[in-house]
């Protein structure tokens, strides 16, 4: 595996041309960026009304009712259970595991995993990513022309009374090196009702017209769950909203939104889908925001342990690998085909 990643990685972007592709694609993405200063965070003629452009770019989130069906829903659920059971094997998946049951041997399939991530190769669960229910809104932020860059199915379980449910409030620009940050966005669907007693999302409105901050682990008593990053200087008493949603209300956010989530306080795992989406022609930073030194050093760390020492490679080569079409133009570092 090691040896076709590497491949794979040697194949992302010839270096005799990577300084006239990333400077071509910095050029194309900042003609994005409306100069308009009332909608600077969404594209003129899109599927958004007035009112909820102006409430975008006010908030940094929009939700969106009964946006996702049903019975769509009911797949991504049955998917989730396949995957749990190993009943199918999904290539370069990451499965995670609350860090207060991680290592108990008496949590079977199901109630062992508490997220998946990177199912973009799973035509199943990344049809999520393509209906046309969500991808016509994620237009609104992103352009016509959109990629998935991060996808997650997220079944926070019940509270061990440790309080390791919780999710710390963070930014998710922190995880990425794509850019311009205003034509990166997540969708987020609530696949069964979600609210304050089984950890709904909480977001402090407004905070996307902030910068980047500074992420560490919160040093919390029962411990955190890997890559649970949070916001270093934090302030509490800041102004929140929690998102109490609905199955198949979609929540669509900006990267820089300051977010988490509490305590999952019921008996039930919470279960919610969400990608993240970026214009095909967002460009890859290269070199990374000061403020994100830890999470670089941590994927490296993370991605040799799995994958070998010998293996060369950039946190950008990972995100590039990561990538998927979903409509429009592809991108030049599409790697799906």
């Amino acid at each position: 595996m090691a040896s076709r990643l590497q491949s794979i990685i040697s194949h992302l972007q010839p270096v005799e041309d990577s300084t006239t592709l990333v400077q071509a694609n910095i050029t194309s993405a900042a003609s994005l960026v409306s100069p308009n200063p009332q909608f600077r965070y969404t594209v003129d003629g899109c599927k958004l009304s007035r009112e909820q452009r102006a409430f975008y770019d006010e908030n940094g989130y929009l939700v969106i009712n009964r946006l996702v069906p049903p019975e769509k829903l009911d797949i991504y659920r049955e998917r989730f259970v396949q995957i749990c059971k190993r009943d199918v094997k999904v290539p370069n998946l990451t499965i995670m595991r609350d860090v207060a049951i991680k290592n108990s041997e008496f949590v079977p399939g199901e109630q062992a995993i508490t997220k998946i991530q990177e199912f973009q190769r799973d035509d199943v669960l990344f049809g999520y990513c393509c209906l046309p229910e969500v991808v016509d809104y994620v237009e609104s932020f992103t352009g016509p022309d959109v990629m998935a860059i991060h996808t997650m199915l997220i079944n926070k379980p019940p509270d061990t009374g440790k309080m390791t449910s919780r999710h710390p409030m963070h930014q998710d620009l922190y995880y990425f090196p794509f850019r311009p940050a205003e034509r990166i966005v997540c969708s987020w669907t609530a696949m069964q009702t979600v609210n304050r007693e089984n950890g709904c999302l909480v977001v402090v409105p407004g905070s996307h017209k902030g910068k980047l901050q500074t992420h560490t682990y919160p040093e919390w008593e029962g411990g955190v769950n890997k890559m649970y990053h949070g916001i270093q200087d934090y302030d509490p008493s800041c102004h929140r909203v929690h998102l109490e949603m609905e199955e198949g209300d979609t929540v669509f956010f900006h990267p820089l939104l300051i977010h988490g989530s509490g305590t999952n306080r019921t008996k039930g795992f919470r279960k919610s889908i969400s990608c993240h989406y970026a214009t095909t022609k967002a460009y890859v930073l290269e070199e990374l925001e000061p403020e994100q030194k830890v999470i670089k050093e941590e994927v490296i760390s993370l991605t040799k342990k799995k994958y070998g020492d010998d293996l060369k490679f950039t946190f950008q080569d990972l995100w590039m690998l990561k990538s998927r079409h979903v409509r429009g133009e592809p991108s030049v570092y599409d790697q799906s085909t």
